[in-house]
């Protein structure tokens, strides 16, 4: 699918929906696309990454397999 085409289908679909969340998630998408900025973590934000790194680091992280298995386990199926 060529650039145009693309563009016109977005167009036409977001000349259909009524979704203004959609709306404003396509709306950010494009903005920060063409604003180049560099996302800034807090520092809350910046702690639970770095906790998350050295848990993965000490090989506390589950595989696809036993994280599906857990997931299934709390819906109770």
């Amino acid at each position: 699918m060529t650039s145009i085409e693309l563009k016109k289908k977005l167009i036409g679909k977001i000349n259909q929906t009524h979704n203004n969340e959609i709306l404003e998630e396509m709306y950010r998408l494009i903005e920060n696309e063409e604003t180049d900025s560099i996302y800034e973590l807090s520092d809350e934000q910046r702690k639970a990454v770095e906790e998350a790194q050295q848990q993965f680091k000490n090989g506390q992280f589950l595989n696809s397999e036993q994280a599906d298995k857990e997931i299934e386990e709390w819906l109770g199926n």
